[in-house]
């Protein structure tokens, strides 16, 4: 008669806990204490328990693996925060694994709708893509730690600025320069199933022009592809018209470099003829002399890594971290 094969329930009853707790020693060692492993890994060499291969490699390694999804080849913006999130792991046993996806401003199907994941993670931290209740169905059901980047969901932890008082700094710091007349570029979206920063940015903006008396058009609002081609040219309209402003708020740095550029298609001076303010204080933002409003980027990665890492050992109610913008003022304003 054959030997009954050790299982799963042999561990656990011989390393006194329960089931899933092997399961996590073994799949998701960063979840459980150094203690727990240790005696799961014990119980399973005396048993001569044979898990896959890549469990109880990382088992005994003590590496977790956290998630990282985001539009990485669409914004610069997004590779600063992954250096935050690269600095918070720092001595942490945990793996980063990316997962590129496209812009929500892009995407004629703008919500998180599916996760490209293969193989198994600890936790996942998810950056500037909006997430629909499917998916938080999903992760919630998964029971996967979560921590969300740029935007909010109420069952999620996240780290966030708001994009609105970014508009209204902007605003402010014109009206503040002696200006009237007033222009905003913005990137064009593909869908309107999401409020994207771009928007809110331009709410913010508009509500505080409004508020000093000075009116926001329709003509003076134009929306540009992401990258400084196409928001050169659409630039260069907005500020070929007889009645153009004479300050224009771009909705990031780079539709604000195209802004620069044609400005000085058209033979104008920056910031006597035009200001220009952008928003992110880039690398491109200091290498033009840009006015811009900083977000501090790093910093919200850092921020998202501590929150995840403390998540992973915490379960409870979703926590909300909101950072402080702050306008720079350059050259260009």
């Amino acid at each position: 008669m054959a030997a009954r094969r050790t299982t799963i329930y042999d561990v656990a009853t011989a390393a006194g806990v329960s089931i899933s707790t092997v399961s996590l020693a073994l799949n998701s060692p960063a979840r459980v204490s150094q203690e727990t492993r240790r005696k799961v890994l014990q119980a399973a060499d005396a048993l001569g328990f044979v898990p896959k291969q890549d469990a109880i490699a990382k088992a005994r390694r003590g590496v977790g693996r956290i998630g990282v999804i985001a539009p990485f080849t669409s914004y610069p913006s997004v590779a600063r925060r992954l250096n935050g999130i690269l600095r918070a792991v720092g001595h942490h046993p945990l793996e980063i694994v990316l997962f590129d996806q496209e812009s929500a401003a892009q995407s004629s199907s703008p919500l998180l709708a599916s996760l490209p994941i293969t193989g198994r993670l600890d936790g996942l931290i998810v950056i500037s893509l909006t997430l629909d209740e499917a998916v938080a169905d999903r992760l919630t059901g998964m029971r996967l730690p979560t921590v969300l980047i740029d935007v909010r969901h109420p069952r999620f932890d996240s780290v966030h600025t708001d994009d609105t008082t970014g508009g209204r700094l902007v605003a402010e710091h014109l009206i503040s320069r002696g200006h009237r007349r007033f222009g905003f570029l913005g990137e064009t979206q593909r869908s309107g199933l999401y409020l994207s920063p771009s928007q809110q940015r331009l709410a913010g903006y508009r509500s505080a022009l409004a508020e000093a008396g000075h009116l926001l058009l329709d003509g003076d609002v134009r929306l540009a592809g992401h990258g400084v081609a196409p928001a050169r040219a659409v630039a260069r309209e907005l500020l070929s018209a007889p009645d153009r402003p004479s300050a224009v708020f771009a909705a990031d740095d780079t539709l604000a470099a195209g802004t620069l550029r044609a400005a000085r298609d058209l033979g104008l001076t920056v910031p006597d003829d035009l200001a220009v303010v952008g928003f992110d204080d880039s690398d491109l933002a200091e290498a033009l002399e840009l006015t811009t409003v900083r977000q501090p980027l790093e910093e919200s990665g850092r921020a998202a890594t501590e929150l995840l890492i403390q998540r992973l050992g915490e379960p409870g109610a979703a926590r909300e971290m909101a950072l402080r913008l702050q306008l720079i003022p350059r050259d260009t304003s």
